[in-house]
């Protein structure tokens, strides 16, 4: 942040009206597919769903991107940042109108979207070049680039009348092409730009500020006041249409008395801010929010009141000039919410203009991304069309509720202290909550009291970690129920749903697992918990409409990976509490009842979707039809609702109860020398077999056994499995810590290969049946073998690694060897995790994919045999052997 009258106004003016009039052109590109799709579809003959996916394609790519951007204009400054963007963006553009497909063009709308990352460039830009009392405003100037769309809507109609949309694009690729040379040619390096290259942050210190959950309130806050606004933007004309039964062109210009004032007042919320602060500019647009919001999602309402004498009948309904009205307050003052959540940005983290403004831009625009499809969900669920105005209103009180108590405990905090009130972060961890000291290799300081702390931390781990591993685990349960249910997906989609999950979880594994030294094991256990409530409660209203769009469930698919990411994050937590001689049983005892989410929810799903759980507040139940001709009713969406109460239970529990260790704390770059290690990714290829077997299995077992066996309901022997593998896998941890992991591991491997073989041999073949209870008898077998191999294996990484840091450190350097070992042990517990749970994607797929080419499942299975025999050779020859590298 500069100081006044460091740098001339003439300069300032400069950079923001440059920065400005990009923003708008980026903007209006960023939305160009609001007008080009409407002779898309009728030229390509685009369906709804696939239109819908190519205009929302841009704005998710540009939310998502922001993150990335800011980063990279916090070390390489926004004067070649925001140039080189739009060339890109214009690179993009022209490749819309050359695409000859609908593919090429969802390919093209990615890169298109890359404009909407421009706001964040251009925020962490103008603030370099602006002091703190007049950052509000010149933020606020350069937010009313939103009106670009504006320009869109105007003028994109005329060109495309004139020239076609495949002329339209090219028009647009050329002027925001020429905007980014003239950037780079005109703009000039903001003030800040010297002493970033000065200083280098590393990539850690950088993201450092995204442990403050202050970050991610300010992101609550723009999730609402800039993701509502574009979804309203883009829901209000069907809204007026349909409930007021106005024209399109009616629509279309009362709609604009929302848009446009959300807009153009993002100049006065910035003058606002920098005036009166931007705490109580926020707090005036969330109070008259949360008014709005309340009124108009007041559906029409039919009163009879029964009188002493007579019935008195009256009706409340929201007019159409009182709806004007209100939509018209919403946006003024989301308007001013806008321009005050970027105040505080540069005020709090100077530094960190970029990540921080990228990270809130983000969760703002995934907020435009989700919303519409949200409110088009709860519309078919709920039947009514104030739905979406109930979910604003939740989310403005859930945003001023926050934000309120926040503050109120800074004041708490810092007045007892006699210090000036600020805005604190609220994440700061009590002192009893930090173990300063902790050395469980002591044995008196074991026996002591950090044997009670440990199992403490290990108790409450276990539970947050069953939740994770149900909503993990759920479609595995709904893919076999929907098609009799009504839901129109073919055998490759519905396959393609059970995998997802496991997909994205293991994605999302690679970067848990390093969160714990980051973040510290009590937040990250906490908050990845509750993370969990996204998808538990979208998937409850999506799953009672057989209309749903298949992207919706894809996207629900793809958020339930959130529970498969926080396995690494939780062993790698747990692997820090307990000494070398427990760890394994300790670890055994937290991967193995957390695996029994998987069990738990396929035996507590299918019992909680045949009634009515939560009565009227759950829902309508969907028809299934019997063999009879009779109807039995599924509430489907329990499988999904069952789980809220008790995600929020376990959160509390976590936040409360669990502890940091200050000495586990490390950077990424520290965690990163695993990287390095060879034996890491032998343990990849090991726990894959083992880890990656029990989660693939697990997903695929019920549709592939319902497939084979037409006869039998896998749903009733779905849970067995799982049940079994995950009570293994603590035995499997205690006898690898009484015999070895390697030779457990080892000879585990060669019963997983002849448990295929006896798969192989319980198959349907032509003119034969096949056994089904010998097929379910083999993958027991193979499910038991899983979890002793995940126990024995996830054994042998504290040891292999304190082995082979006290090889490399020498003697008298025990403690800093303990230290170090336990340091990237636990990050390559996280990192083999990650890798081992794309198996749970695997195997479903090569199921699906055998039979697609040969008709049977046996190409997938011989496979397998041929895996796990390259998983015995690895074991025997690195850990197991007489004179191996690292016995362990």
């Amino acid at each position: 942040m500069i100081e006044a009258g460091t740098v001339a106004p003439a300069d300032q003016r400069r950079a923001l009206s440059l920065s400005t009039f990009a923003f708008t052109l980026c903007f209006a590109v960023w939305t160009i597919f609001s007008i080009l799709g409407i002779q898309l579809k009728q030229e390509l003959g685009l369906s709804d769903t696939e239109l819908g996916l190519l205009m929302a394609t841009p704005i998710l790519t540009g939310s998502i991107s922001r993150l990335f951007l800011g980063v990279l204009t916090d070390r390489f400054g926004g004067r070649w940042v925001f140039g080189l963007l739009m060339l890109l963006t214009a690179v993009a553009v022209f490749l819309v109108s050359i695409a000859t497909s609908y593919t090429l063009l969802l390919i093209a709308a990615l890169g298109v979207g890359l404009a909407g990352g421009g706001f964040i460039v251009g925020v962490a830009y103008i603030s370099a070049w602006y002091e703190k009392d007049k950052q509000g405003t010149a933020l606020g100037i350069f937010g009313a680039g939103n009106v670009g769309a504006a320009l869109t809507n105007f003028g994109a109609p005329f060109l495309m009348l004139a020239l076609g949309w495949q002329g339209t694009a090219q028009v647009y690729a050329l002027v925001i092409g020429l905007m980014g040379i003239g950037f780079i040619m005109f703009a000039r390096p903001d003030p800040a730009q010297g002493q970033r290259q000065a200083d280098a942050p590393t990539l850690a210190q950088q993201l450092s500020p995204l442990a403050d959950i202050r970050v991610w309130r300010f992101s609550l806050y723009y999730f609402f006041v800039f993701g509502a606004f574009v979804a309203l933007a883009l829901w209000l004309p069907h809204y007026l249409m349909e409930v007021y039964g106005l024209g399109v062109a009616t629509a279309g210009i009362l709609a604009a008395l929302y848009t446009i004032p959300a807009s153009l007042f993002r100049i006065l919320g910035g003058w606002l801010s920098d005036k009166y602060g931007a705490r109580t500019v926020m707090y005036w647009t969330l109070i008259a929010s949360v008014i709005s919001t309340f009124i108009l999602s007041y559906p029409p309402t039919e009163y009879h009141v029964r009188g002493i004498d007579d019935t008195i009948e009256f009706s409340l309904e929201t007019s159409l000039v009182m709806f004007v009205m209100l939509t018209f307050v919403l946006g003024f003052f989301m308007s001013l919410g806008k321009a005050a959540v970027f105040k505080h940005i540069p005020v709090y983290y100077p530094r960190h203009v970029g990540v921080v403004g990228g990270v809130v831009g983000m969760v703002g625009g995934l907020g435009g991304f989700l919303l519409p499809l949200t409110f088009g969900m709860l519309n078919d669920v709920i039947g009514i069309w104030q739905s979406c105005f109930m979910l604003l209103f939740i989310v403005a009180s859930a945003a001023l509720i926050w934000m309120h108590f926040a503050i109120l405990k800074a004041q708490r905090h810092e007045m007892g202290r006699g210090w000036t009130v600020r805005d604190l972060p609220e994440m700061s961890t009590p002192d009893s909550m930090v173990l300063h000291e902790w050395d469980p290799e002591d044995k008196e300081f074991w026996e002591r009291k950090g044997k009670a702390i440990a199992n403490r931390n290990l108790w409450i781990s276990i539970p947050n970690l069953f939740l994770a591993f149900a909503v993990w685990s759920i479609w595995s349960i709904i893919v076999v129920k929907m098609p009799a249910l009504g839901f129109s997906y073919t055998a490759n989609q519905l396959f393609w749903l059970a995998a997802l999950p496991a997909l994205s979880g293991a994605t999302l594994r690679l970067f848990y697992g390093f969160m714990i030294p980051i973040f510290g094991g009590r937040r990250w256990t906490a908050l990845s918990t509750a993370s969990l409530l996204l998808p538990c409660i979208w998937m409850g209203f999506a799953l009672q409409d057989t209309d749903t769009p298949y992207l919706i469930m894809l996207i629900l698919a793809l958020l339930c990976g959130l529970g498969g990411g926080n396995f690494s994050s939780s062993m790698a937590n747990i692997s820090f509490f307990y000494p070398k001689g427990e760890k394994g049983a300790a670890l055994g005892l937290n991967a193995g009842l957390g695996n029994l989410g998987v069990s738990g929810l396929q035996l507590v799903g299918p019992l909680v979707i045949s009634a009515s759980v939560f009565g009227a507040s759950g829902g309508e139940p969907l028809m299934l039809t019997l063999n009879e001709g009779q109807h039995q009713p599924i509430w489907l969406q329990n499988a999904a609702f069952i789980w809220v109460p008790l995600i929020i239970l376990a959160s509390l529990a976590a936040w409360f109860g669990m502890h940091d260790i200050a000495d586990a704390r490390s950077s990424f770059r520290q965690q990163a020398v695993i990287f390095r290690r060879s034996h890491t990714w032998w343990m990849c290829w090991l726990y894959l077999g083992t880890f990656g077997s029990f989660i693939g299995f697990a997903a695929g077992f019920p549709l592939l056994s319902g497939m084979l066996f037409e006869d039998i309901d896998p749903v009733k022997y779905a849970f067995i499995g799982p049940l079994a593998g995950a009570l293994a896998r603590p035995f499997g941890g205690v006898l690898a810590d009484r015999l070895g992991g390697a030779r457990v591991t080892l000879w585990n491997f060669m019963l997983m290969a002849a448990g295929v073989i006896g798969v192989i041999h319980f198959l349907p073949e032509p003119g034969q049946a096949g056994n089904f209870y010998g097929f379910f008898a083999m993958f027991l077998l193979l499910f038991i073998a899983s979890g002793i191999g995940n126990g024995a294996t996830f054994r042998m990484v504290p040891s292999m690694f304190l082995l082979l840091r006290t090889r490399a450190l020498g003697q008298g350097q025990e403690k800093q060897a303990e230290i170090e070992g336990n340091r990237e042990s636990a990050a390559v517990l996280g990192f083999i995790s990650a890798i081992a749970a794309y198996g749970g994607f695997f195997i479903p797929k090569s199921y699906g994919t055998a039979i697609i080419l040969t008709g049977s499942a046996h190409l997938a299975l011989y496979s397998f045999i041929v895996f796990y025999i390259s998983c015995v050779a690895v074991t025997w020859w690195f850990y197991a052997r007489r004179n191996a590298p690292v016995p362990c």
